[in-house]
């Protein structure tokens, strides 16, 4: 450590532990009496259950118990919460389907659990799965927005007309429109954010165990944020997943191995594996396979895009206008419907000088896994969306995409600066970063080293993009400091390593 105690690297200590195998995942613990948990999933993206038939299943050898969500109800584990959601554009609340954690009645997604087996070892749990057998009434299933949007029939739930969950807005859309009437030149793009679907290093993990004696639960799992996995759980503004209180629960977290975001959120088999613990009576484990996180981990991104920006003669930025359609997926994640709104829309005007702006999206539900918070969480699906709009107006009106940049940055001297999206930026010398970037990549060397590679044959490019970041939310965090008897300083801080290091 040097002079100053922030903004320098320091020596990484967590690392020969991992790089020698040493690390301690969720799935390198089992405990004493510990039976496996298995989950039967949806084949079909939309179709009506029928009819179960639990019984060959129940008598396979090794198996404890099968259980459908009627049973999970009955212990007091209701459903999945949501944890925040976006006005519509007159305000008003949105109303949010329930989630089960089995479905019920229907299958909305290809990977939905339906039943859960408990056996005494993994490899049985997975041979009674086989012995299940379940009747459906196949639905036409809505694979995308485009799909989502088109057809009234057979909706996803029936009280969402064309699978919408709610139609958002900010912005001034009269000032943005009086902008683009003043307007010399309007340059407008269409783009796709395509689905993403995260892989962790490792699978996620659960294991439960009840302790009936003290009627509490512990909570083993790599999450990205214990305090709130629990929090989702036990309630939090009259929303919880099951009936246990906060002192019930001890959620701990040991390596996570890898997130990115998907780490953060309650899914479907963490409730269930504290569920059949509870019932059972024993520590309880699951661990997904590739195939299972694919299918069942949340997906990021998904969002369809159309931009305009109004430009003066000069080049300069007068008002930009979006209009997006974003994909939550069957059911809304703890942040689903937030990310395609109110988690990055406020950052697209990005670092550019402009008077107005108006942005309107339309949260849609499609027959696909549940989306939610993945790296950078709607602020990078902004930033691409700013980015590929100037770089074409820069192309349109016949300058570098350098000058359009320099042309229309928000100034040094204009800070404090609030953006028409309501954001207020503290402080920025965006021209001199650029500079600075631009000067380190050799840009003027560029055409040079085009030509080189165009002699062996291939092609060589490059890009400029900017990218501002709103990054100062989650939840609030203490930290507490003591002097121990022989003279030690302890400190405990709220905060984890969610495998990115610290």
């Amino acid at each position: 450590m040097g002079k100053f105690g922030m903004g320098q690297s320091i020596k990484r200590i967590e690392d020969e532990r991992f790089l020698t195998g040493s690390g301690n995942y969720t799935d390198d613990i089992n405990i004493s009496n510990q039976c496996w948990l298995n989950v039967v999933r949806s084949p079909f993206a939309h179709a009506e259950i029928k009819k179960i038939d639990l019984r060959s299943a129940k008598k396979a050898n090794g198996v404890l118990g099968v259980f459908l969500n009627n049973d999970l109800e009955s212990l007091g584990f209701s459903g999945i919460p949501y944890d925040s959601a976006p006005p519509d554009k007159s305000g008003n609340p949105v109303e949010i389907p329930h989630r089960p954690i089995l479905a019920k009645d229907k299958v909305r997604y290809v990977g939905e659990p339906i039943a859960i087996i408990i056996a005494e070892t993994l490899a049985q749990a997975k041979d009674a799965a086989e012995l299940i057998e379940i009747e459906f009434n196949e639905l036409s299933a809505f694979s995308d927005i485009s799909s989502a949007i088109k057809s009234d029939k057979n909706p996803i739930f029936n009280n969402f007309k064309k699978n919408i969950l709610v139609d958002w807005s900010m912005g001034d859309e009269k000032k943005a429109d009086l902008q683009f009437k003043q307007a010399d030149k309007i340059v407008s793009i269409d783009l796709i954010n395509n689905r993403i679907a995260p892989t962790a290093i490792e699978p996620r993990s659960v294991i439960a165990n009840f302790d009936k004696e003290n009627n509490n639960f512990t909570l083993i799992t790599g999450s990205q944020g214990s305090h709130k996995l629990k929090e989702w759980i036990t309630g939090k503004n009259g929303k919880k997943a099951a009936e246990i209180k906060p002192e019930q629960l001890r959620v701990i977290c040991p390596d996570v191995g890898g997130g990115f975001g998907m780490k953060n959120f309650l899914f479907n088999e963490t409730l269930a594996v504290l569920f059949a613990s509870k019932y059972l009576g024993r520590p309880v484990k699951w661990t997904a396979d590739r195939s299972e996180s694919f299918l069942s981990d949340t997906h990021g991104r998904d969002q369809v895009n159309h931009a305009e920006l109004a430009l003066n003669k000069e080049g300069k930025f007068l008002a930009i206008k979006v209009s997006s359609y974003g994909n939550v997926g069957a059911y809304v994640s703890q942040f689903g419907a937030m990310i395609p709104t109110l988690a990055g829309c406020g950052m697209l005007c990005g670092c550019y000088d402009m008077k107005a702006a108006f942005v309107n999206v339309k949260v849609v539900m499609t027959n696909t896994v549940p989306v939610d918070a993945y790296r950078g969480a709607g602020r990078p699906e902004s930033a691409y969306l700013i980015e590929r709009l100037v770089d074409k107006a820069a192309k349109e009106i016949g300058i570098s995409p350098e000058k359009i940049r320099k042309l229309n940055f928000i100034k040094p001297n204009a800070f404090p600066y609030k953006t028409p999206l309501g954001m207020e930026y503290d402080s920025g010398e965006y021209e001199k970063i650029m500079n600075l970037a631009m000067n380190r990549a050799n840009l003027q060397g560029f055409e040079k080293r085009r030509k080189e590679s165009e002699k062996k044959g291939k092609l060589r490019g490059i890009g400029l993009s900017y990218y501002i970041e709103a990054c100062g939310g989650g939840p609030t965090e203490f930290a507490t400091m003591s002097i121990t008897e022989d003279g030690k300083l302890l400190l405990k801080s709220g905060s984890q390593n969610n495998g990115q290091g610290h």
